[in-house]
């Protein structure tokens, strides 16, 4: 059985520094490889992994494309094929498995940019196909989003177990993360179990964002701390899953995480 832990937060809250600390704890910890998921059109995940990206899925998708409106101009293939007779389900099987970027213990599919004019909706079935058949293969799966939730429904069909919210500790922070919180009860796909991550926090959370929190319909799972360490390796570029286990921050994602998979 698959286990996907999915990311969300506004942007600039460090969603992809703790995903890449979770893919961390997973590696170290747990039985199983693991996929994951950059589904930021930004795509640097692959940095904090320390993994090279070439294609990206929307590189993919727009090619596939191209190359329809190319054969049907010249008369060529039919619309439900590729040149040379492929479906477009192979073609986006094929090439997406030839995408992955491979670790040791995991591997990273980028979802990079977004639809360009025109109708994506069979494209777009056909990927989460090919997604969700390619997260079968792994243990766990954690899907770094883009700011919000709109788009999760359609990068998987898969239930997520684990979803969890990052926020700056900032009143305006919180307020989006409850926003978020709100929003999984209109996706098409089931989300078990939401919690709060609040990440950079120097010191005590103060009063009133202890208290915004409380009256929050998403339970607190714990806060990152502010580290220095962590700043230079951001600073330098080096791969995160690199951080020593002695960091505050990384001690700090090993006790949230032990929590929601025991």
């Amino acid at each position: 059985m698959t286990t996907t832990i999915a990311l969300a937060g506004k942007g600039g809250v460090g969603k992809t520094t703790v995903a890449a600390i979770v893919i961390k704890y997973l590696a170290q910890n747990q039985p199983g490889s693991i996929l994951a998921i950059d589904a930021d059109p930004s795509s640097n995940l692959n940095m904090v992994l320390g993994l090279e990206l070439e294609w990206t899925v929307g590189d993919i998708r727009e090619d596939m494309l191209e190359q329809v409106k190319s054969s049907l101009a010249q008369g060529g293939a039919a619309m439900g094929t590729m040149p040379g007779g492929a479906s477009k389900r192979d073609y986006l099987d094929y090439h997406i498995h030839s995408a992955l970027a491979e670790g040791s213990r995991f591997d990273l599919i980028a979802m990079g940019r977004g639809e360009g004019p025109g109708c994506y909706c069979a494209v777009n079935h056909n990927l989460r196909e090919v997604i969700d058949g390619l997260s079968r293969h792994y243990a766990y799966v954690v899907i770094d989003n883009e700011a919000g939730m709109e788009h999760l429904s359609r990068r998987t069909t898969r239930d997520v177990q684990h979803l969890l919210i990052v926020s700056d500790p900032t009143q305006r922070g919180l307020v989006a993360a409850q926003r978020i919180a709100d929003m999984r009860k209109e996706l098409e796909i089931n989300i078990e179990n939401a919690y709060l991550i609040v990440n950079r926090v120097n010191g005590e959370l103060p009063a009133p964002l202890k208290t915004q929190i409380e009256e929050m319909d998403v339970p607190l799972l714990g806060v990152i701390p502010a580290n220095d360490d962590l700043a230079s390796f951001e600073f330098s570029g080096a791969p995160l899953v690199n951080l020593g286990d002695d960091s505050p921050v990384y001690r700090a994602v090993e006790s949230m995480m032990r929590q929601i998979l025991k």
